[in-house]
């Protein structure tokens, strides 16, 4: 029996999947960790990397021979998702005084566009205030 150690990025220490032959394809090795990870198949990929190397295996087909280590990575199915919101701080007022006055300006926009409801709004333009 032939096997390949893999660990995901996040652990420490690496587990082992057995196999016959003196390699094993990139597909039968995902389907083989996502079985014993549990892990389903339209959740998300898994990327697999060359713990040596750092090279990437990409092609489906491409034979990882036995005895290698690997690093595994969830991805998504599609890829990274772009974000649709867009948050822009601006300032209207010149820029006087101390950084820290300009500081404190610059955090008070940016919370006030992207506080998450109307309480955390009221709470920091409190403290602001407060402690300006």
């Amino acid at each position: 029996m032939s096997c390949v150690h893999y660990k995901f990025s996040s652990k420490l220490n690496y587990d082992t999947v057995t196999f016959d032959g003196l390699h094993i394809s990139l597909c039968d090795l995902k389907r083989q960790i996502m079985g014993r990870e549990k892990l389903k198949a339209a959740d998300c990929d898994l990327q697999i990397t060359n713990a040596q190397t750092k090279e990437e295996y990409t092609d489906d087909n491409a034979l990882i021979p036995k005895n290698s280590s690997v690093i595994v990575r969830r991805i998504p199915i599609g890829g990274v998702k772009a974000t649709s919101k867009t948050y822009v701080i601006s300032r209207t007022e010149p820029v006087t005084g101390t950084s820290k006055a300009v500081c404190k300006n610059t955090i008070s926009h940016f919370f006030l566009h992207t506080a998450l409801n109307f309480k955390q709004c009221k709470y920091f333009l409190y403290d602001f205030v407060l402690y300006r």
